[in-house]
């Protein structure tokens, strides 16, 4: 049977403390429920911190690097998948995964939210940015969802794999 793939999308560089802080606890979560981490694999930002949130918990994870080496590559990344795609690889990120959390909103992320929805994939914006929240609810409303903390997406995650499953 195929483990479930859970891509966390979120800022790099511009990750904030507190971005850094529930991401590494979502990461966590996800290990603890048995689910495989998927990222953007770098080390830096939510990327690292959900990795490194999920190795603590004994998970495994994926990361789909933009470049072409594994330079920069998070410590936490089991399997590192190197694409020389740049942004591209958030196609892949997106496709691989089973649901989507996007924690934090940049551009990357913003465009791994759209991506999502184009390719009819469940997407959690974990996010205060209301504006950010309504886009995307307006967009896609069946596949949009809305989580204000981590054990609510958590909560979600389990209710969306319940329907697609």
């Amino acid at each position: 049977m195929r483990k479930t793939i859970i891509g966390v999308m979120g800022p790099g560089e511009l990750a904030t403390e507190i971005d850094l802080k529930n991401g590494y606890q979502l990461g966590k979560l996800i290990a603890k429920e048995g689910w495989i981490l998927l990222t953007g694999g770098r080390n830096m930002g939510v990327m690292d911190a959900a990795s490194r949130g999920a190795k603590e918990e004994g998970g495994l994870t994926v990361g789909i690097l933009p470049s072409n080496s594994h330079k920069n590559v998070s410590d936490a990344v089991d399997i590192a998948i190197v694409t020389d795609l740049g942004n591209g690889r958030n196609n892949i990120n997106v496709l691989s995964s089973d649901v989507i959390v996007a924690y934090g909103i940049g551009l990357g992320t913003i465009s791994e939210i759209a991506l999502g929805l184009k390719n009819n994939k469940p997407v959690i914006i974990l996010s205060e940015e209301q504006e950010s929240q309504q886009l995307f609810k307006r967009l896609s409303p069946e596949l949009t969802f809305i989580a204000m903390d981590i054990e609510q997406t958590i909560w979600l995650i389990k209710n969306i794999l319940k329907k697609v499953k």
